[in-house]
């Protein structure tokens, strides 16, 4: 029965000629396997036709399924329940094919160890369903389960388990390769070591555990089961984490717990940091700068990226590509070094606070356009470290074109031109992070050929991202249009025509995304929970710097924002846009076309209670601006501070921050009043708790300092502002008061909130760590009764030069004053003779027995007006 498996079934002859059935002991290069390379009609006139006979043994000849499938095949056949009259391997007249039932049985020992053909039934059914003749095999084929299956093995170690699994895999169909290539469709693995397995992640071969074979094995009957299903294969999928014993350095207890849940789901286990059974340290290398110890030569000490791409490729990263490696930031020290040079002198500490100052902002401005060059004369007079000069830094030249030789020259920076640049760079900075969402994230997640295969489906991606590309794409153009019209500046450009080109481009590519938002949203929360390789996928490129430490969801919402943003700042520029300009009418159109956009955007989906608390806040501030309430803001925090300087209000002044997602209202406890003011009508009502002091845009705040904790400053921070009323940078300097609010938290979120005004993404770049000695801001004997004592002198002035100031007096209050002490006729009576003579004159010429009270009455009316040098919009 040697030369048996060169011999064709005759009429029946055999499809199944495969290299791939020999076993790995025969060599590839021997006369069989030759032949059986060859095509049928290669081989037809070369071998004699052997005429082929079934036996069915036992209960094979009693399975009637059986004998129809042979009898549709024309296949002749023979039963019997005694194999040894018919298993004579000698025997050239015939081609014999066993069937048998169960290959454990005698039977099959007796024939296997005679070289026979032996076939299980589920070959013979699966044969008759295809149609087709009965495969051919040298070797014992029971069903079709592994055909076309080439499998590999490696980290085997019992040689008798791995001796039972290549024979299932035989007796399935499949066959077995030495070494891996990428004819190998299989790795079963039992550990995530080697270079087969590495080969395996790299390649994207499903990489599996024995137990597929034994459970494919299981349903080797099933003629309509193959063991390569996708959804039967993917249970036995080798975890990433398996053999691996982790442990997590740097992450907060949160993080860390979800980590570990993670590890757990993915094959591994997780150890405390430093106990020698460990593999692997996952590090979060943003937060740890040096290991507490030395680790172990034999355990990985990796980034966090190692173990969120694992995940999303579903089998072990690696680690050579993720080493962690300390870091060192040299910059920063020397920026803290600089910070901390003072002089004795006066004035050379305000020279070196307000260059301080502007080292501290440098690096947020990224306009590549420098400001109209000052005459010579003006040029000396600034300092070198001013604002007021723009020049081009290394980010700049990259993000952008070099400015042009057309950028007039001008004698003084216009305000109509420093909006527009702000424009310009918000604009820019928008793009840049519309690109970020679809180079980052799109992209990535549409590609072909990913490892493990694709992350989401098609149709999810569509969801999430929707317009995206659209809205990018329009842009652009507005961002490059910007660029040429600043390149080229002059009072009579216009604006707004370039807002006016792409509206109708606007209004299609909106609506569609921003409808949406919250089913994109919905859709992340929901992929980010059952897809564990999509929440790897978010993990790994959120923590990445284009993102800024913001989530996909973060990132989305900036499309949602952007029109209310764009239609604010041409507000601006039409302000400061003179009558007779022509632009003025045409930001006009182009506000009204933004308008036009927003109007088919889904306004249901205003946040009511966002807008309640706005209401609330404009109850409790007095002479809060009206145009706080905006349907596209909402309040995000509010602490409690004390001034520590001159601005935006005296040194000592409880000053109340109310924190929205786009501004920064700045209030301060309002001082006692000594009779509550009183209407004509006779009502009454509480003055408000608080008094308004200034209303900032996030985008005036150019860095946020935290200050560090020493014996004479505790708990406090700094905002660097530059209002465009002011030449050059100011500084206001809190103290937080109250215990519920965490310094660090506090500070991440307005710098978050101020990136998002400005269309940028690295928001962790606007908080900078500073002695506050450098800046001068001390909170040492706030509370002493010397400090409350020079506060209390400070307002008693302040109150008594009211008194005897009409000049300084609003002119309504003391009208409302008067009148409301007055009869009716002597109301009308001074109402007619104001309208003759000047009120002030004839006011100062008429004792009331009230005027002493008056400072009681007008004080809230008065103080609204008497910090209007502080407003900063």
């Amino acid at each position: 029965m040697a030369d048996s498996s060169i011999v064709t079934l005759g009429t029946a002859r055999s499809l199944l000629v495969d290299s791939s059935v020999y076993d790995s002991r025969i060599a590839e290069t021997t006369k069989d396997h030759v032949f059986l390379g060859m095509t049928c009609e290669d081989g037809e006139d070369m071998l004699p036709k052997v005429e082929t006979r079934v036996v069915l043994v036992g209960e094979a000849g009693r399975n009637g399924a059986l004998v129809k499938a042979l009898q549709d095949i024309n296949t002749p056949f023979i039963m019997t329940d005694n194999v040894q009259e018919f298993a004579d391997g000698e025997n050239t007249d015939f081609e014999t094919v066993f069937v048998l039932k169960d290959f454990d049985s005698p039977d099959y020992s007796y024939l296997y160890k005679r070289d026979n053909r032996i076939v299980g039934p589920p070959v013979v059914l699966h044969c008759a369903a295809k149609e087709e003749p009965l495969h051919f095999s040298c070797r014992p084929l029971y069903s079709t389960t592994m055909l076309n299956v080439s499998l590999c093995f490696t980290g085997f170690r019992n040689k008798e388990e791995m001796k039972n699994l290549v024979n299932l895999v035989h007796h399935m169909g499949g066959t077995i390769r030495k070494d891996f290539s990428t004819k190998v469709t299989h790795l079963i693995a039992y550990s995530t070591h080697g270079e087969k397995y590495r080969l395996a992640v790299c390649m994207g071969t499903p990489i599996l555990t024995p137990s597929w074979i034994h459970k494919a094995w299981e349903r080797r009957d099933d003629v309509h089961f193959h063991a390569g299903e996708e959804e039967f294969r993917t249970e036995f999928k080798v975890p990433p984490f398996q053999d691996c014993i982790l442990s997590f350095l740097g992450f907060s207890e949160e993080e860390k717990t979800n980590m570990e849940e993670r590890t757990l789901k993915h094959g591994g286990g997780y150890l405390e940091v430093g106990d020698e059974r460990c593999t692997h340290m996952v590090v979060e290398e943003n937060s740890v700068k040096e290991l507490p110890f030395t680790p172990s030569k034999k355990v990985f000490v990796v980034k966090q990226e190692w173990f969120w791409g694992s995940i999303q490729m579903d089998a072990r990263a690696g680690e050579s590509m993720y080493l962690y490696e300390k870091n060192d930031s040299p910059a920063m020290k020397k920026a803290v070094s600089l910070l901390s040079l003072t002089t004795p002198n006066s004035n050379r500490k305000r020279r070196r606070l307000r260059d301080t100052l502007a080292q501290l902002t440098k690096e947020t401005e990224i306009s590549p356009f420098p400001p109209p060059r000052k005459r010579p004369s003006a040029e000396h007079s600034v300092s070198i470290g001013s604002l007021l000069d723009i020049s081009n830094t290394p980010e700049t030249c990259k993000s952008s074109k070099p400015s042009k030789s057309s950028t007039p020259v001008l004698s003084k920076q216009s305000a109509r031109w420093q909006v527009s640049k702000e424009l310009y760079q918000t604009e820019s900075n928008y793009v840049d992070i519309l690109s970020t969402i679809l180079q980052l994230f799109k992209l990535p997640l549409e590609k072909e050929g990913q490892v493990g295969g694709p992350i989401l489906a098609q149709e999810e991606i569509k969801t999430i991202f929707g317009s995206i590309p659209d809205i990018y794409e329009v842009h652009t153009r507005i961002k490059n249009d910007l660029e040429e019209l600043l390149s080229d500046w002059s009072e009579s450009r216009s604006v707004g025509n370039i807002i006016l080109k792409y509206s109708k481009e606007l209004v299609k590519a909106y609506p569609p995304f921003v409808n949406f938002f919250e089913m994109s949203k919905e859709t992340i929360v929901r992929c980010e929970k059952q897809k564990p390789r999509f929440h790897a996928f978010l993990k790994i490129n959120q923590a990445k710097p284009e993102c800024g430490r913001q989530t996909l969801a973060e990132l989305l919402i900036r499309p949602v924002q952007r029109l209310p943003s764009v239609a604010l700042l041409l507000n601006d520029i039409k302000k400061h846009t003179s009558d007779d300009n022509p632009d003025k009418i045409t930001l006009e159109k182009a506000i009204e076309s933004l308008k036009e956009v927003m109007t088919h955007i889904n306004e249901d989906k205003r946040k009511t209670e966002g807008q309640k608390q706005i209401f609330d806040v404009v109850y409790e501030v007095d002479g809060c601006p009206a145009n706080l309430l905006s349907s596209h803001r909402s309040l995000v925090y509010r602490v409690e501070t004390i001034a520590l300087g001159d601005q935006p209000c005296d040194r000592g002044e409880h000053v109340t921050l109310f924190l929205f997602n786009d501004c920064l209202e700045i209030a301060r406890k309002r001082h006692k009043v000594i009779n509550t003011f009183k209407s004509p009508l006779g009502q009454t009502r509480p003055p408000p708790p608080l008094k308004h002091i200034a209303l900032m845009p996030l985008s005036q705040i150019r860095r946020v300092l935290d200050l560090q904790d020493t014996e004479e400053c505790v708990n406090a921070f700094a905002l660097v502002v530059r209002p465009p009323t002011e030449q050059e940078n100011l500084l206001f300097s809190f103290q937080l008061t109250g215990e519920e609010t965490v310094k660090s938290a506090w500070l991440r979120t307005l710098c978050r909130h101020v990136a998002n005004t400005i269309c940028r993404a690295d928001a962790e770049d606007l908080i900078q760590c500073t002695d506050p000695d450098s800046l001068q801001v001390s909170t040492k004997d706030m509370d002493s009764t010397l400090s409350k004592a020079s506060r209390a002198i400070k307002k008693t002035s302040k109150k008594v030069t009211r008194v005897f100031s009409f000049t300084k007096t609003p002119k309504r209050a003391i009208q409302r004053a008067f009148l409301a002490n007055s009869t009716p006729d002597e109301k009308s009576q001074r109402l007619s003779i104001e309208n003759r003579v000047g009120s002030s004159s004839t006011l100062a010429a008429r004792h009331s027995p009230s005027m002493v009270n008056l400072p009681s009455m007008f004080e809230r009316r008065y103080h609204t007006f008497s910090h209007s040098s502080s407003h900063l919009i």
